[in-house]
């Protein structure tokens, strides 16, 4: 009897190396290792898409279209190469108008996928009608998902297998056109026998011959577990990565399943291990300079408490690396328990995971509930569909006096296609404003990633790609300069100052000794006044408005001069992908802006002077 065939798809350039590295891998270090893959007989790719196209703009200069193509050329035309698009937010953290999803689509078929993965965070069916039918439109396959996580303890009324049911039932009477059907478990919380029961019941519902899949990670340490349940089940593909970019925050390794299916009657893609040894072998090479989070190859314990996908954990540790806020992460995992339970059900991974992780970092450094992160607000008030149920009501209204929204049950489509912001004119007339050519791969590219797309476009973008040969050199030049500043001090011996006019010879030397004062050329001779500590600045008739987050100053409101009242914007900072509103805690006048745009800022820094 033949074996069954499991596809494989390979997730190590595309959710590999965003679990791991937060996105930040330059194309040219991990190209050698896609063409050893080949070479191991994978012929299916993740390779785009997802948070892995921002970062590309976000930190490493480089263009994911460029990138896209590469890959393309590199695995040949017959590969099935595959993205990820969040249903009507396609790749951005925002929802797009229709113009803009279908230019999505149109953007990643001409540079090389094959097959769009399409999901929607809250399972709200209305968010995948018209990405679907514009990735069918343009000719890619279209694999639709029904995104799953557990809940934290004592939470009910969502992910189960009966809501999965719901939301299957949905997408099937819908007509939504697809080739296949994934669940996608971005957390890897889901535990396997919820999984067992799951793809038993996909695979009762839906046609006979119908590609299902299973998409997990190994963050909470029982992906294993759950591929082989799914497997048992009914599954026909799963997603593996290759290490070092493998296990941990991202999908267990290729080798790991191929061991665990040993003896049983599954072919996992045809691959051999020893093919594959000689793979994993070329992307350890290309990948030693990089330097490994710690976070990113545990497997945490609490995780299915605060389900943070491992695409998103990474991307979010570096990001506090970047500010100087490490140390607050244990912080804002824990704090993320009750932002699940009030924010309505969401499934953790991008944008909401996003939302989850911003309003827990907001409720530790600014106080709970203090702050609303706006994708968080913007959630529970309906703004990108329906939740599973419904947020807290207190917590709705907090989002609505705080970002002066009302709740909605309209479309977020409609609100979405209604923005003139997010029309193709608007975007080519920021193109124009900026003298920047005007096609449609850097219309998307400004649409999806605004003023970081604009300064890419420029050639203006970012490098933050931690190397360890680059560290070890800032280390090295840090030990330096603090070796010719000590070079530098002043060294035991005699000196001659002056002071108010009066030359003195003065000894100096370490420790707590005597030190003689003598006139100098037989001046009478007098010991120097100390010198008078300097106070503090004070602020006469004022106050001071400090930073409540590192960050970037993202643009400046309001002018020195300008009168403001209680709880008006003064300027906004760009942290952690949130714009955060820095307001005047009471009424008064901008006596002056003490930052300017670009402006790199610490958590309580001064940036502003009030009266």
């Amino acid at each position: 009897m033949a074996k069954k065939f499991i596809d494989v798809m390979d997730t190590t350039f595309r959710d590999g190396v965003q679990s791991v590295f937060g996105g930040r891998v330059l194309m040219n270090d991990f190209f050698p290792a896609v063409e050893a893959a080949k070479r191991a007989g994978i012929t299916h790719f993740e390779f785009g898409g997802g948070a892995r196209f921002q970062s590309l703009y976000f930190y490493l200069r480089e263009d994911a279209f460029l990138m896209m193509d590469k890959f393309r050329s590199i695995v040949g035309p017959d590969a099935n190469l595959q993205t990820l698009s969040r249903g009507i937010n396609t790749v951005m953290l925002d929802t797009g108008s229709k113009e803009l999803i279908d230019l999505h689509a149109k953007m990643f078929k001409k540079h090389g996928t094959t097959t769009i993965r399409n999901f929607d965070a809250l399972n709200d069916v209305e968010n995948l009608k018209y990405s679907a039918e514009r990735i069918t439109h343009h000719g890619l396959k279209h694999e639709v998902v029904v995104t799953m996580m557990d809940l934290p303890p004592g939470c009910f009324g969502a992910h189960t297998v009966e809501f999965y049911e719901k939301t299957l039932r949905e997408i099937l009477d819908s007509g939504i056109p697809y080739d296949s059907i994934c669940f996608k478990d971005a957390s890897g919380t889901s535990n396997p026998q919820k999984v067992f029961e799951t793809i038993q019941m996909a695979r009762r519902l839906i046609p006979e011959g119908t590609h299902l899949r299973l998409h997990t990670h190994e963050t909470a340490g029982v992906s294993v577990a759950a591929y082989m349940a799914a497997l048992e089940a009914g599954v026909d593909g799963i997603d593996l990565a290759a290490a070092p970019v493998s296990g941990g925050t991202s999908q267990p390794d290729i080798l790991t399943m191929l061991h665990a299916t040993k003896g049983m009657n599954y072919d996992l893609g045809g691959l051999e291990i020893d093919k594959v040894l000689t793979y994993e072998k070329e992307l350890q090479h290309c990948l030693a300079d990089y330097f490994m989070p710690p976070e990113a190859t545990m497997v945490s314990p609490i995780i299915p408490f605060s389900p943070m996908p491992g695409g998103a954990l990474t991307a979010n540790t570096q990001m506090m690396r970047d500010n100087g806020i490490m140390d607050r992460f244990p912080e804002v995992i824990a704090a993320m328990t009750e932002v699940v339970k009030k924010g309505g059900y969401g499934t953790s991974v991008t944008p909401v995971s996003q939302f989850y992780f911003q309003q827990a970092l907001n409720n530790v450094m600014q106080g709970p509930w203090n702050a609303i992160a706006p994708g968080y607000g913007r959630m529970v008030l309906g703004y990108f569909g329906k939740t599973p149920v419904a947020p807290d009501p207190e917590v709705v209204k907090i989002a609505s006096e705080k970002l002066g929204l009302a709740p909605t049950t309209e479309k977020a489509l409609d609100i979405a296609n209604a923005d003139e912001s997010k029309s193709l004119a608007t975007w080519i007339d920021k193109l124009k404003a900026e003298n920047i050519e005007i096609t449609e791969e850097n219309i998307f590219i400004a649409a999806a990633c605004h003023e970081k797309g604009i300064a890419f476009l420029k050639g203006q973008g970012e490098l933050m790609v931690r190397k360890l040969s680059d560290m070890k050199k800032e280390e090295e030049k840090k030990e330096q300069n603090k070796n010719e500043q000590g070079s530098r001090k002043m060294g035991s011996g005699n000196y001659t100052v002056v002071v108010d006019g009066q030359k003195y010879s003065v000894q100096v030397a370490e420790g707590d000794v005597n030190i003689q004062v003598t006139a100098v050329n037989g001046e009478s001779a007098a010991v120097a006044p100390a010198a008078a500590p300097v106070a503090p600045k004070a602020v006469v008739n004022g106050f001071e408005v400090k930073a409540l987050l590192p960050g970037n100053v993202w643009k400046i409101v309001a002018n020195p001069g300008q009168s403001v009242n209680e709880g008006d914007v003064i300027l906004i900072l760009e942290s952690m992908k949130m714009e955060i509103d820095v307001v005047a805690p009471k009424s008064g006048i901008i006596k002056s802006i003490d930052v300017a745009t670009n402006d790199r800022v610490t958590e309580g820094q001064v940036i502003a002077l009030m009266s």
